[in-house]
């Protein structure tokens, strides 16, 4: 069977954790995409779709929302969503985030592939994390109109209690750009110097919590 991971950072995989390659690793008897792209946001994925589904995969697991309610929330992050991304206006509004997940869904299930959905968790800070909550369950509202299965990562994952932390800039999204072209990875000493519990840097996974993930998505695909 060829299963595809579409997604962001978090999918890719090449900054932090990456759950896809625990997938992978126990799924051996299955043909694994990693469609996951740094920084994409709904629209990013919405333009990458027809080349994904032309490698004709059976299903398609879908796992993004952490860059849309970024760049909703965290007004100095837009000029990189704008510019690099190349999202109008820099920003995706949850209206417009369930517009084109809707679309989204719809063109995976009219070729015949079966879709799955990832609700991912948040931990930046406060604001972010309430528009994550808030595009999670516009995510969750859509897969239940189509019939598409979700995995909550949000009830394992997130802290019941997230601290005051400042609010995403530019400078944070040039932090992870230079720290991944460099090769820096040191998740364990971030991660206890910022507070966070499965994260590094309230975004990405660390190591062990990708572990985590990937069992949660072999159980939950249960193949």
């Amino acid at each position: 069977m060829k299963i595809a991971f579409l997604g962001n950072s978090l999918v890719e995989g090449s900054y932090g954790g990456n759950f896809v390659a625990q997938v992978a690793a126990r799924l051996s008897q299955h043909t694994i995409i990693n469609a996951g792209q740094n920084g994409n946001t709904i629209v990013n994925l919405l333009a990458r779709l027809d080349d994904l589904l032309a490698q004709e995969p059976e299903i398609v697991f879908v796992f993004c929302g952490g860059n849309d309610a970024i760049s909703y929330s965290q007004p100095d992050t837009r000029r990189y969503y704008e510019r690099v991304m190349k999202v109008p206006d820099g920003m995706i509004t949850p209206d417009q985030f369930r517009s084109h997940f809707r679309d989204l869904l719809t063109r995976i299930q009219l070729a015949q592939a079966v879709a799955y959905v990832g609700l991912a968790p948040m931990e930046a800070n406060l604001t972010v994390a309430a528009a994550m909550q808030q595009y999670n369950q516009i995510a969750a509202e859509v897969c239940s109109s189509l019939n598409v299965p979700t995995l909550d990562l949000t009830q394992s994952l997130n802290p019941a209690h997230i601290p005051e932390r400042p609010a995403l800039t530019q400078a944070t999204i040039n932090l992870i750009g230079q720290r991944a072209k460099s090769g820096w990875k040191d998740y364990a000493a971030e991660r206890e110097r910022g507070g966070y519990t499965y994260s590094f840097d309230g975004l990405h996974l660390t190591p062990e919590a990708a572990v985590q993930v990937g069992e949660m998505v072999v159980q939950f695909l249960d193949l």
